[in-house]
């Protein structure tokens, strides 16, 4: 029994580096920071969405994704991570802070999600966060008259066990 304890602790300790470094390349914008974090049939489920969404596969993620890649802008900061039964299981909670880089709009969300993992790879992220917020900075503004600051950063602020 103490030997199987170790080995979840092992891979949870893994699991935890992968979701750390996805966070960190989500926030890069390039897609090939991202490369072997995540498995072929990985599912990202977007609940909250409107309508809500599963997608199946890197192909059909990477398609809902990447025009997005250049419209947010922002640094994604994970602020706590914790521990499941399942080793190879993750609750994150991490926010997002930047702008909308066609509007010039705030975007500033709180996210919590449910990582999965297996192989030592994310195979399904099923992610709750406002899509209310990423609306209203995707509408035009007076913000558009002042400019927008461009980068985009991963970064993680600090977790709790």
């Amino acid at each position: 029994m103490e030997g199987r304890m170790a080995s979840d602790d092992e891979r949870r300790a893994a699991n935890r580096a992968v979701l750390r470094r996805a966070i960190a390349a989500i926030g890069t914008g390039d897609p090939a920071a991202l490369a072997g974090l995540y498995t072929d049939d990985y599912v990202l489920e977007l609940p909250y969405s409107d309508p809500p969404k599963r997608l199946e596969g890197m192909a059909e993620v990477m398609e809902h994704v990447a025009p997005q890649l250049g419209t947010f802008v922002f640094t994604l900061s994970l602020t706590d991570l914790h521990d499941c039964v399942d080793p190879d299981l993750l609750v994150a909670e991490y926010t997002s802070d930047g702008h909308v880089s066609t509007t010039g709009r705030p975007y500033r969300n709180t996210y919590i999600a449910l990582w999965r993992f297996r192989d030592g790879r994310i195979c399904g992220v099923r992610e709750f966060s406002n899509p209310m917020i990423a609306a209203e900075a995707l509408t035009p503004g007076d913000e558009q008259a002042h400019g927008h600051v461009t980068g985009r950063t991963g970064t993680v602020a600090g977790e709790n066990r």
